[in-house]
């Protein structure tokens, strides 16, 4: 046997297990010296064989909690985005690739200004009790998080004057000011569609939805079993069922993957990536992503209320050390603006903020701040290594005089009793496709998820203009402009932009790409994904 019948016998076993991409196998393979024709012949007979149907299919999650909801404009833990993406169904998807695709609206279009948009609703789609998906159904959902509500995502219509159906299968948005990124918006996990009540209402409490699979059991923070609504408008869906397992200790989660009692998990324990990754039988996925990790400091109580010490806070923490033991290098350090490389109108000419103890100490000194001493909050399920990573942050801050005390929050809860109640907390943060999403939910001034209580008028005012200018170079200007203010005012340390690491047993099959939204394909392995044999 040559060499070359090594190499390609290797790279055709690689692509059947989803471990390499269709332009990596094109490409070696023709170094091999396969013509273009047999290449794809190959990568076809391997990787790309038809999506088998059937079986169960079973996933580990981490973050759930016993008080969740099925409330979308209370989502927030990862048991409530992931199964929300199984049963129910959003306007606009973000395809494995990355891009901007369809699910409930067929197509889209927009005024000159953007503040008129239309989208055409798929007249096949169904919600899980049998009745039809209509326009009014989806008016009710986005009206859900408009007016006098509690949703999380209000921040992100506040400039959405009027949504109205036009016919059973046309929804027409219009807006106060142009945003020319709203169907990337309707993929913001809280924009689910929910079947209407006559009061123009939505009926969320009974778990009716429209996506690929339909609930037919589960209980918040222990796990959901859901079968395949035949009902489906979209394409995949091809296990039988799923289920889904809280299972918030990271060891908990490995020993379930590796001894075979789930499939698959949605995050692993990085110290031991290397080890898990020696098992034949397991493959894991390291996807970069705009995924991030925050620490946010309450800018309207004492002693954050002082930009010299929230910058002395963010000069204390070395970055790179964070990264090389803590991420094992899997992530993009942070600048401590909330828009990452992996989002468009990245401004990659900003001064990166690094470790400096002695300009740190300096800061202090002038707010009269010398000897902090501050707590922050962290649990052990909001990503892999969240309480080491504030022990090693409390080790860099001894050399600028400022002790870190670590308090170590109970899993369960943290998202409604810590974050946005206590004043100094890590967090983690999924994926948003475009840097408006990020800073209308969490930067703007009224957001209900403003988690460091910033107040910039320079920033909100910029903040409406560049949701309206269709000039990308002008938009791209207004963004590190305001990327800049937040790393020079704002209240939030941002270390990292983590990628997301999890694994899948290797009978599991999956596409050429892999999204980089949320964890497992965008939170939608289960629709996208299917057994091999």
């Amino acid at each position: 046997m040559t060499t070359n019948t090594i190499l390609m016998k290797r790279l055709a076993e690689a692509a059947r297990h989803g471990k390499v991409s269709r332009r990596s196998f094109m490409s070696t393979a023709i170094a091999a010296g396969m013509t273009a024709s047999a290449a794809t012949g190959l990568w076809t007979g391997s990787a790309r064989a038809e999506p088998k149907r059937g079986g169960t299919f079973k996933v580990g999650m981490h973050d759930g909690n016993s008080s969740d909801t099925h409330d979308p404009g209370q989502y927030v833990s990862r048991q409530q985005i992931y199964l929300a993406h199984q049963y129910r169904s959003y306007l606009t998807m973000i395809e494995s690739d990355g891009t901007l695709g369809p699910d409930l609206a067929t197509e889209w279009s927009a005024n000159d200004t953007a503040s008129v948009w239309t989208f055409s609703l798929n007249p096949n789609a169904s919600f899980h009790s049998g009745r039809p998906v209509m326009a009014k159904d989806v008016v009710a959902s986005l009206n859900h998080h408009r007016g006098e509500t509690t949703s999380a995502a209000k921040a992100l219509l506040t400039t959405v004057t009027d949504v109205q159906a036009d016919g059973d299968h046309t929804v027409v948005v219009t807006l106060e000011n142009g945003i020319a990124d709203l169907p990337w918006l309707m993929t913001d996990y809280h924009m689910a569609i929910c079947p209407a009540n006559d009061d123009g209402s939505i009926d969320w409490e009974s778990g009716d939805g429209s996506g690929p699979y339909k609930i037919d059991d589960g209980e918040w923070g222990v796990g959901w079993k859901l079968s395949r609504h035949d009902g489906w408008h979209g394409t995949g869906a091809y296990f039988d069922k799923v289920e889904m397992l809280v299972l918030n200790d990271p060891n908990a989660r490995q020993t379930a993957l590796v001894t075979g009692e789930v499939d698959a998990v949605s995050l692993i324990d990085l110290k031991t990536s290397a080890l898990l990754q020696r098992d034949p039988n397991i493959v894991v996925e390291n996807v970069p992503s705009a995924a991030a990790i925050t620490m946010p400091m309450f800018c309207d109580t004492a002693p954050y209320d002082n930009v010299d010490v929230r910058n002395a806070l963010k000069l204390a923490m070395n970055r790179d050390e964070i990264i090389e033991k803590i991420a094992f290098g899997a992530a993009t350090k942070g600048n401590d603006f909330h828009h990452s490389p992996a989002m468009p109108y990245w401004p990659d000419d900003i001064p990166q903020r690094d470790y400096d103890p002695d300009q740190a100490k300096s800061l202090l000194k002038k707010a009269g701040a010398e000897g902090l001493s501050v707590s922050i909050s962290t649990a052990d399920s909001l990503f892999s290594g969240a309480v080491d990573m504030c022990v090693l942050y409390a080790e860099h801050a001894k050399a600028a005089g400022i002790d870190v005390k670590v308090v170590r929050e109970p899993n369960d809860g943290y998202y409604s009793e810590v974050w946005l109640k206590k004043s100094f907390c890590a967090v983690s943060w999924g994926a948003r496709p475009t840097p408006d999403v990020m800073y209308s939910l969490a930067y703007k001034s009224d957001a209900a998820w403003n988690e460091s209580h910033w107040q910039n008028e320079r920033f909100n005012e910029l903040l409406v203009k560049a949701k309206a200018e269709l000039n990308n170079e002008l938009r791209a200007e207004m963004y590190r402009e305001m990327a800049m203010l937040s790393r020079d005012d704002g209240g939030t340390i941002i270390p990292m932009f983590n990628n997301f690491v999890y694994a899948r047993r290797k009978n599991v099959m999956r596409g050429e790409h892999l999204a980089a939204s949320w964890e497992i394909d965008g939170a939608r392995a289960p629709s996208r994904w299917w057994f091999d044999g």
